[in-house]
C-alpha cells in the first residue's frame, strides 16, 4: 500500500498512557511520536509537521496552554489541530484550550476508543493518498 499513514503527535507525562495510547492508535493504522513535555512537543511539532496532536494540559517545562500558544504563533505550525487532554475538570479549563486553538478536549479519565475517534474525525487514516 503506497498510503502514506497520518502522523499523531501524543503529548503527556504520563509514561503509562502514553504507551496505551501509542499502541492503541498504531493498531487504527496511525505513526505516532511521542513528547513528554512541552518543550518537546514543540521541537517534534516543528521537525514533523503532524496531522493531529493529542496535548495534555499539565506538564513539565511547558503546559499544554503554552505550547498551545505558541503553536498559534507560528504559521507553518498554527493550522494542526489539537485534542486536549486534562484532568481538571472545569468549563473554565475546556474555554481556555478552545480560545486558544484546540479544535477537541477530552477530560481524563477517558475511554482510549473516545480518543481514537476523535483522532479518526480530524485524520481518517483511509483519506491519506501517497504520491
Amino acid at each position: 500500500m503506497s498510503a502514506v499513514a497520518p502522523l499523531v503527535l501524543l503529548v503527556d507525562d504520563e509514561p503509562l498512557l502514553i504507551e496505551l495510547l501509542e499502541h492503541r492508535l498504531e493498531l487504527e493504522g496511525y505513526r505516532v511520536v511521542t513528547a513528554r513535555d512541552g518543550g518537546a512537543a514543540l521541537d517534534l511539532a516543528a521537525i514533523h509537521k503532524p496531522d493531529v496532536i493529542v496535548l495534555d494540559s499539565l506538564m513539565p517545562i511547558a503546559d499544554g496552554f503554552e505550547v498551545l500558544r505558541r503553536l498559534n504563533q507560528d504559521p507553518e505550525l498554527a493550522q494542526i489541530p489539537v485534542v486536549m487532554l486534562t484532568g481538571i475538570h472545569t468549563d473554565t479549563h475546556a474555554v481556555t484550550a478552545f480560545k486558544l486553538g484546540a479544535v477537541d478536549f477530552l477530560t481524563k479519565p477517558f475511554l482510549p476508543d473516545d480518543l481514537v475517534a476523535r483522532v479518526q474525525r480530524l485524520a481518517p487514516v483511509d483519506s491519506q493518498s501517497g504520491l
